[in-house]
């Protein structure tokens, strides 16, 4: 009897130190769809771009990839859509579970913004793409405010017409939202050109991003049943 009795306690205690390596969750993938604001032009280190630094922030339990290109719209008649870039390809196979989108500083060049009408049926399509592909949680974002004229970007456009358009795309989709216009109006000093954030402001960004996500606990359980 008491050696049936240590062979249950030791097949006992081998089962309960065993349960936590196979209940560790898989990283949570984190996809970060953008121009070269979230590339990181003119960050040399790109170890400090924002999503990298995102990255770190959010910790192990996260991989966060960067699937920002320079010069990118959202409007699919803009001059270089982020539609057809490789990029968007990749971000799609990478299988995100949270997507945060950032695009729109570009279609406000005046060239791109006069299909500008066309700014909120593009940008509601892409949500949808993502959600199709999936279901993930999706994060729109009011992109970083442009403190110069530079390349053509017009602040102007960004908060007065683009801003509120992607406003309309949060509450008809009921996403979520990261605000980097608001939070980084003051901080012109870390807009290398007036336009790109360098590293620091890039953090900032990166500190905007975590809060947002963590303001929404995400439950990987539930998102695996989701794609299901």
């Amino acid at each position: 009897m008491k050696s049936q009795f240590f062979f249950e306690i030791f097949a006992i205690t081998i089962f309960v130190f065993t349960i936590p390596a196979f209940a560790q969750k898989e990283p949570v993938r984190v996809a970060c769809i953008g121009n070269s604001i979230t590339y990181g032009f003119g960050i040399k280190d790109r170890a400090k771009t924002y999503p990298h630094q995102l990255g770190d922030l959010l910790g192990k339990n996260y991989i966060v990839k960067n699937f920002g290109v320079s010069g990118r719209t959202m409007l699919k008649k803009g001059d270089y859509p982020y539609w057809k870039e490789n990029a968007f390809k990749e971000a799609l196979a990478f299988k995100p579970q949270i997507v945060i989108i950032c695009l729109g500083t570009n279609d406000s060049k005046p060239w791109n913004w006069k299909y500008g009408d066309e700014f909120y049926s593009d940008y509601t399509s892409m949500v949808k793409v993502f959600r199709n592909n999936g279901n993930p949680e999706i994060f729109v974002s009011y992109c970083p405010p442009a403190f110069s004229h530079k390349y053509s970007i017009s602040d102007s456009v960004i908060h007065y017409q683009v801003i509120p358009l992607v406003d309309s795309v949060r509450k008809e989709l009921h996403t979520k939202l990261i605000d980097f216009y608001d939070k980084m109006k003051n901080d012109s000093s870390m807009f290398f050109d007036g336009i790109h954030p360098d590293a620091k402001g890039a953090g900032v960004m990166a500190k905007i991003a975590d809060n947002a996500i963590r303001e929404y606990p995400f439950d990987l359980k539930k998102s695996s049943n989701k794609n299901k």
